[in-house]
């Protein structure tokens, strides 16, 4: 859903930073979609970049998607342009940030697996900083998160995106959202929006026909819930 959120764009190819991105899904998904796309992935767990190197390779995407080894929350100005990446450069910066509080709950067994799915505390303010860092004046930040979420993530992302955007995921009819898509821009003024939400199981627990689009044939959510979400959607 974050992927099917990115934008197509036109006039000649654009650039998405996918941060946090584990083994490549989301980036690697807006490349296939997105024929223009340049995406570059930013992982810091070095079993999880060999796995993203070699979905790239399998995806014969090798041409237009590359990924940095890299902590976002200590990684240098240096160190990125090292590895070829200059801030403030990206169209779109995309992130799937870990949902839980490190220390809060019981942490996942495997230690890998565990890493991903926490976070230092207030650690949120540090990948929304890093987005803005990173994002191109007038770039998009797209953020997939848990819904109780939504107060922090729009202090964070205060003074460095605008124009906020919330898109409620709601797996049932009648079920409160437990996910949010947030979009902002860099500079922007614009104010906060509410969408209405987008529905992904039927009463069976079936897909319904927009996440079927989404999940099985890689559309982008104007073709497949009919409406253009997205900003300059053109797919």
């Amino acid at each position: 859903m974050l992927a099917a959120a990115v934008s197509e764009r036109v006039g000649g190819p654009f650039r998405v930073l996918d941060v946090g991105a584990g083994v490549g899904t989301a980036g690697l998904a807006v490349a296939w979609r997105c024929r223009q796309a340049e995406v570059v992935l930013i992982e810091r767990e070095p079993d999880l970049v060999r796995l993203a190197r070699e979905n790239i390779a399998r995806n014969g995407l090798g041409e237009r998607v590359s990924i940095v080894e890299a902590d976002l929350l200590q990684v240098s100005t240096a160190a990125l342009a090292a590895a070829g990446v200059g801030e403030a450069t990206f169209d779109q910066v995309i992130a799937n940030p870990p949902y839980h509080t490190e220390g809060a709950g019981t942490a996942a067994r495997h230690a890998l697996k565990a890493a991903a799915h926490a976070m230092p505390e207030a650690a949120l303010d540090d990948w929304c900083r890093f987005l803005a860092r990173m994002a191109r004046p007038g770039g998009e930040a797209l953020i997939v998160h848990k819904t109780a979420a939504l107060p922090e993530l729009i202090q964070a992302l205060k003074g460095r995106f605008g124009g906020l955007s919330a898109l409620p995921l709601h797996s049932h009819a009648g079920e409160p959202a437990g996910r949010i898509i947030l979009k902002g821009t860099k500079g922007s003024r614009a104010p906060f929006r509410l969408e209405s939400g987008l529905l992904l199981h039927e009463e069976d627990e079936r897909f319904t026909a927009g996440a079927e689009g989404v999940l099985r044939l890689g559309q982008s959510l104007a073709v497949a819930y009919g409406r253009a979400w997205e900003a300059g959607a053109v797919s």
